[in-house]
C-alpha cells in the first residue's frame, strides 16, 4: 500500500503539536518538513530549531526536504534536531556524493530530489548511497500547485532505474485523489500531500482517500 506523507507547508504552523497528533491518529506514515531558506524557493519555513522541538512529540518518521541552496551546511543540524530522512535538490548540491555520504554517515536515510526539468540521469552514478528519491511534480517553494502531468513519464523511468535498489520513489506537488492513481501505477511509493489532507478537519478520510488506489 502507497505510504501517505502529509506537508506540513499545509499544516497550522501556529498549532503544530496539535496537527501533528491529529495526523498521528489519523495514520499518517510519516511527516514532511520542507525546509526552505528563501534562496533556492522564493518561502521560507521552519529548520532545525523547529524539528527539534517537535521530535519528542511524534513517534512517525520526520521526512526532512531541504529546499535550500548549499544544503551541505546545515546536514548536520537538521539530522541532530530528530530528522530520519535528509532529502536534498541535486540542482542545489555542490558535491552530490559527498552529501549523500554525509547524510548516511550523521545517521539519517539519504534521499534526492529532482525538480520537474532536471533529468533523472542526474541519479546514474549515486544510486548505491541513495534510500529515497523524491520527484516534484510541481516548481518547489509554494502549496496548492496544480500536477505536472509530464512528471508521470520521469516517475516511470525512475522506477525502472531502482529495480534491485532498496529505494522507495517520493512523490510531491499537487497529490489528489485525481493525480494520485496515476502516480501510483507510474511507481511511486510515498505521496507528500498538503492541501489533500489539510483540506478538511477529517485527516484520516483524506489521506485513506489517497490511499484507496
Amino acid at each position: 500500500m502507497v505510504k501517505v506523507a502529509p506537508s506540513l507547508l499545509s499544516a497550522d504552523f501556529g498549532n503544530l503539536e496539535e496537527e501533528i497528533h491529529k495526523l498521528e491518529a489519523a495514520g499518517a506514515d510519516m511527516l514532511h518538513f520542507d525546509v526552505m531558506d528563501g534562496v533556492f524557493v522564493p518561502n521560507l519555513t521552519f529548520g532545525a530549531p523547529v524539528i527539534k522541538e517537535l521530535r519528542p512529540r511524534s513517534r512517525l518518521c520526520f521526512d526532512t526536504h531541504l529546499m535550500v541552496k548549499n544544503p551541505e551546511k546545515m546536514l548536520a543540524s537538521i539530522a541532530a534536531a530528530g530528522a530520519d530522512i535528509i532529502t536534498v535538490h541535486a540542482e542545489a548540491v555542490t558535491h552530490l556524493d559527498k552529501a549523500l555520504d554525509e547524510i548516511r554517515s550523521l545517521g539519517c536515510r539519504a534521499g534526492v530530489s529532482l525538480n520537474p526539468a532536471t533529468s533523472e540521469r542526474v541519479l546514474d552514478y549515486v544510486l548505491d548511497k541513495l534510500d529515497l528519491i523524491l520527484v516534484m511534480s510541481v516548481n518547489p517553494g509554494f502549496g496548492g500547485q496544480s500536477f505536472i502531468s509530464s512528471q508521470l513519464e520521469k516517475i516511470i523511468r525512475i522506477k525502472e532505474m531502482i529495480a534491485g535498489y532498496d529505494i522507495e520513489l517520493e512523490v510531491d506537488g499537487g497529490i489528489n485523489c485525481e493525480t494520485a492513481p496515476d502516480c501510483v501505477r507510474a511507481g511511486a511509493d510515498i505521496l507528500v500531500a498538503g492541501t489533500a489532507v489539510f483540506a478538511t478537519d477529517d485527516y484520516a478520510a483524506n489521506i485513506q482517500a489517497l490511499r484507496q488506489y
